[in-house]
């Protein structure tokens, strides 16, 4: 499922790979964006590298991307606000 339109933004469903050899967007796994971090999935430090690597692939602060469920599982979904639907679809990969 790409990009979903909320009230205050857009939220994206993620599967993420914590202590990846380097950090990346892999592209789209089913409905969820599959994405590689570098970071240990230890102490918040996976979420945070997951919060920048989104921030800086939309044009937006880190501040703007919220982890609204799955803060401790690989699959999660991200809120980032101020972003349409649309305009997270054109600004990730395919």
């Amino acid at each position: 499922m790409p990009p979903e339109d909320e009230q205050r933004g857009c939220t994206i469903r993620l599967k993420v790979v914590p202590g990846s050899s380097r950090s990346a967007i892999a592209g789209w796994l089913g409905e969820r964006l599959k994405v590689r971090v570098a970071a240990p999935p230890e102490a918040g430090k996976a979420n945070e590298a997951v919060r920048r690597l989104l921030a800086e692939a939309l044009g937006v602060p880190p501040r703007q991307v919220a982890i609204i469920a799955g803060e401790s599982t690989p699959e999660k979904t991200v809120l980032i606000s101020g972003v349409s639907a649309e305009q997270a679809a054109r600004r990730l990969p395919r």
